[in-house]
C-alpha cells in the first residue's frame, strides 16, 4: 500500500510518502507560530506547503491512505456548518506556548480537576489543553459560543483531508484536563464548562474515517480513493509499534525531539503526583501509561547557545571526559518551567566559549533523561527514539547510567513516521518491522561523581 504521513511537530513539519514501510520521497519545513489575536499556530502556512508539495510529487497521485500525527497541547474550535470559511475556525489555534493563557490562572484552578482524577499536572502556558479552552472562552464567548466542534489536532487535518469530524484518546489523554485514563471519559470540568456538545464522537486512531473530498483532491492531486484515518498523537506514535511487540511487558520508549517524552508501560501510575512534569498519556487503546517529560531538543540548544556554540555539533569522547574531569556542568531550567526542575534559574559551572559546549550539554541531556527515569521508576528493557539517535555518545550516556536496564536504539529516526503509518493497516500488524540495535554503554571515568555534584548543585538552587 502506498501511504502518505504528515508530521505536525513543534519546530518541524514532514511529509513522508512510504509503501511497504519503505520511504519513498521525504519534505520537510520549519514550524513556527504566527502573532495575530494571539500567538498561534500558522495553519494558512501549513495548508499551503502541504497542497503544494502534494502537487508537486510524483507519488501523489498514487497514495491510498493518509494518517496525521501532530504535537499535543493543541485544538482547533470550528464551525464546520459555515461553508464560507476553509479554516473552519471560529478561532486560531492557540500556541501552547503563548504566556497570557495565564492570566486565567486564578480562575481556572476553581474548576480544574485534581490529579488523582486526570493524571494530567498544572503546567505553564498553554500546556494543559484545558486550561487553553477556559481562557478562549473567557476572552472572546461570543465566538467561542459558535463553534460547533473542538477537534484535537491530528483530528483537524484529518478534518481538512476528508471532512469527517472524530476524536481520538491519544490527544484528549494528553495533559489536556479533560480525560480521566483510569475510567476512560471526559473529566468533571468538560462537564463543568458544558463542553461535552464540541467533542464529536470517538474514534479509533486506526478507523478510516472516509476518502478525501473533491475539493482536496483536486487541490492536492490525491486521488478521491484516497483513505483518511483518525491520526495520533506524536509520542504514542513512537510508542505504538513496541506495544505490538512487547506484550504484557514492562518497558520504556524515549521519544526525542523538541520534547523528550518517556513512556513506561505496565508501570505504577500511583507514584506520578510526587514528581514535577510526570503524568499518564493514553495509548491507542485507551490505557494509560505513566509518563515524564522534558524539553530535551529545546534545552540542548539553549544550552549550546548560552555556553556559545552552534547547535550541530556533537562531541567526542575526549570532550566528555575533560567535561566530566573538570566537572562543567550547567543546571536546570532552561525551558522556561517545564521538566523535574521547572523554574529553577539556570546556572553554568564552566566558562562560555568552553570547547566542551556540545559534551555539557550532551551530559545535561543524558542526566535529565536518568532522573526522568528514576521518577517513573521504570524497569524493563529502553527503546530511544527520534533526534537523540544523532547523538550516540548521549545515547551510550544513558546507558552507562542505566546499568540494570537493556537500552536499544531504533535503527531509522522517523518512528513517528512508521507508528502513524502503521495505523492504515493497523489491525494486520505486529511490530514486526521495528529495527532496532543494542545501545553499546559508555565507560567514562568520574560519571558517579558528576552525577551526584549535578543533583547537589540543583538542590542548592531550590
Amino acid at each position: 500500500m502506498r501511504k502518505a504521513v504528515l508530521d505536525i511537530g513543534k519546530t518541524h513539519i514532514k511529509l513522508l510518502f512510504l509503501e511497504n514501510n519503505t520511504e519513498l520521497a521525504s519534505f520537510s519545513c520549519k514550524n513556527s507560530p504566527v502573532i495575530g489575536m494571539y500567538s498561534q499556530c500558522d495553519v494558512n502556512a501549513i495548508w499551503s506547503w502541504l497542497t503544494e508539495t502534494l502537487r508537486s510529487c510524483n507519488f501523489t497521485a498514487s497514495v491510498e491512505a493518509f494518517s496525521v500525527t501532530t504535537h499535543g497541547a493543541a485544538g482547533a474550535l470550528i464551525n464546520h456548518i459555515d461553508k464560507s470559511n476553509p479554516t473552519g475556525l471560529v478561532l486560531p489555534i492557540l500556541d501552547y506556548e503563548y504566556e497570557g493563557v495565564g492570566s486565567c490562572e486564578k480562575n481556572y484552578i476553581t474548576v480544574r480537576p485534581s490529579f488523582n482524577e486526570t493524571f494530567s499536572p498544572s503546567l505553564p502556558c498553554g500546556l494543559n489543553l484545558g486550561k487553553q479552552l477556559f481562557w478562549l472562552e473567557s476572552h472572546y464567548p461570543k465566538a467561542f459560543s459558535s463553534a460547533t466542534a473542538m477537534l484535537m489536532y491530528p483530528q483537524y487535518w484529518a478534518w481538512r483531508l476528508c471532512g469527517e469530524l472524530s476524536t481520538e484518546v491519544t490527544s484528549l489523554g494528553c495533559h489536556t484536563d479533560l480525560w480521566e485514563p483510569l475510567s476512560g471519559q471526559y473529566s468533571t470540568l468538560v462537564e463543568k464548562q458544558s463542553w461535552h456538545r464540541l467533542f464529536p464522537p470517538l474514534k479509533n486512531a486506526w478507523d478510516c474515517l472516509g476518502t478525501v473530498t473533491d475539493e482536496v483532491s483536486e487541490e492536492t492531486g490525491l486521488p478521491i480513493s484516497c483513505k483518511v484515518y483518525t491520526g495520533v498523537h506524536d509520542s504514542n506514535a513512537s510508542l505504538l509499534r513496541y506495544l505490538k511487540l512487547n506484550h504484557n511487558k514492562a518497558f520504556s520508549v524515549i521519544s526525542t525531539g523538541t520534547w523528550t517524552i518517556l513512556m513506561q508501560v505496565n508501570g505504577n501510575l500511583e507514584g506520578l503526583g510526587n514528581h514535577r512534569d510526570t503524568l499518564s498519556n493514553v495509548d491507542v487503546y485507551g490505557n494509560p501509561v505513566a509518563c515524564a517529560r522534558f524539553m530535551g531538543g529545546r534545552e540542548y540548544e539553549r544550552i549550546c547557545a548560552s555556553l556559545g556554540g552552534n547547535i550541530v555539533m556533537s562531541p567526542t569522547p575526549q570532550d566528555l571526559q575533560t567535561a566530566i574531569d573538570n566537572l562543567w556542568m550547567v543546571t536546570p531550567d532552561y525551558s522556561n518551567g517545564n521538566g523535574p526542575f521547572g523554574g529553577l534559574s539556570p546556572r553554568q559551572y564552566c566558562s562560555e566559549n568552553s570547547s566542551c559546549v556540545h559534551a555539557i550539554a550532551t551530559l545535561y541531556c543524558a542526566l535529565m533523561i536518568d532522573r526522568r527515569l528514576d521518577d517513573l521508576d521504570a524497569h524493563g528493557e529502553i527503546y530511544i527514539e527520534g533526534a537523540f539517535l544523532k547523538n550516540q555518545l548521549l545515547c551510550a550516556l544513558v546507558a552507562q547510567l542505566r546499568p540494570h536496564q537493556k537500552v536499544w536504539l531504533s535503527a531509522d529516526n522517523t518512528g513517528t513516521v512508521l507508528g502513524a503509518s502503521a495505523l492504515t493497516e493497523f489491525e494486520h500488524y505486529d511490530g514486526s518491522d521495528i529495527a532496532v540495535e543494542p545501545c553499546l554503554a559508555s565507560n567514562f571515568s568520574g560519571m558517579e561523581k558528576y552525577r551526584a555534584q549535578w543533583l547537589f548543585r540543583i538542590n542548592q538552587s531550590n
